[in-house]
């Protein structure tokens, strides 16, 4: 068997026009169903994908013998409980970002898989696996630039449809759960390493109820993150990474286009070299990646335990900046 047999569920936009096509696009990603909870839109969307099998409910899906992994983009706070009815259900699981709304929740979705050694479970941080961010981790450690120091982020785009699930509280809404939660993987990701302690700074909208303007300093004892993420601010997003002698720049870091070569830059003393990457599909790298962990009972790319502690920053960041002090990463102040 050189394919594994996937299922989605939901119709989520995401999964519609990035994820399941990219996916169909891979060598070892077979997409063979699709479910909803409404039948209807399941058949649609599968005969735009050219799906073979549909099902009205997400159990279903699970009940399929024929379907060995799920892909799932529910909203947040359906992550964990489908993760484990998915494992349960003998699936493997790509579940998307955030994988939690808190880290204790993740602790359990963690013990739970613990229960069931032979599958697979990742957090779909599909940005890991471009050949940009390989590249500027390689470089980064190195020593190419120096000694790291530092890494600044910016991400956001404006969105106050307040239909939208990222803009509502009560299921996991807000910047830094939708889009803040890769400006922090991505800084744990260059520096191997997790923050000591974070300082956070929220700005809620005061109608939808979610964070529409977040900034926090991560210290990382021999270096520091800063980044600032935003729901409702012109759409914009890159990276720089400093170390003494030199920068690192992405310039498109977490929604690489699958169409067009993507750039960055690194600049030492008196010279700036352009890096471009051929055109590839984060996602499809992502689908590929994780089946041929499937295939070959190896590890997957990012272990579940990773997915833990970038929730732990996460609930660290909220903390401080309801307290208004320094929070260290394990929640004490």
């Amino acid at each position: 068997m050189d394919k594994v047999k996937w299922g989605i569920m939901s119709t989520a936009g995401i999964g519609a026009t990035k994820v399941i096509p990219a996916m169909q696009n891979s060598k070892h990603c077979d997409i063979q169903a699709i479910a909803s909870l409404s039948l209807e839109k399941a058949k649609a969307l599968a005969t735009k994908l050219t799906i073979p099998r549909t099902f009205g409910s997400y159990e279903e899906l699970l009940n399929c013998a024929e379907i060995d992994a799920v892909y799932i983009p529910l909203p947040n706070h359906l992550h964990v409980p489908w993760s484990i009815k998915a494992l349960e259900a003998g699936k493997h699981v790509l579940c998307e970002k955030p994988i939690a709304l808190s880290a204790p929740e993740a602790q359990k979705l963690l013990d739970a898989s613990e229960k069931h050694p032979n599958l697979k479970i990742m957090e779909a941080f599909m940005y890991r696996h471009h050949p940009q961010w390989q590249k500027a981790r390689e470089l980064a450690a190195s020593g190419k630039i120096g000694s790291l120091q530092t890494i600044q982020s910016f991400f956001s785009y404006y969105n106050t449809d307040p239909a939208n699930i990222r803009n509502m509280a009560n299921i996991g809404g807000g910047g830094l759960m939708d889009i803040g939660c890769y400006t922090i993987s991505l800084a744990r990701f260059i520096f191997g390493a997790e923050p000591q302690k974070v300082c956070g700074l929220m700005e809620y909208d005061p109608q939808l109820g979610v964070d529409r303007l977040t900034s926090a300093i991560l210290d990382f004892s021999r270096g520091t993150s800063t980044f600032t993420c935003s729901t409702q601010l012109a759409p914009y997003q890159r990276v720089n990474i400093f170390g003494t002698r030199g920068r690192i720049e992405i310039e498109i870091p977490v929604n690489a286009p699958p169409d067009q070569p993507c750039r960055l830059w690194c600049q030492t003393q008196d010279q700036t070299e352009e890096i471009s990457f051929p055109i590839c599909d984060q996602y499809t790298l992502q689908g590929d990646l994780f089946s041929k962990a499937i295939l070959n009972d190896t590890d997957v790319p990012t272990p579940l335990e990773d997915a833990v502690a970038n929730m732990k920053v996460i609930d660290a960041i909220v903390q401080s900046a309801t307290s208004g002090v320094w929070v260290y990463s394990d929640g004490d102040k």
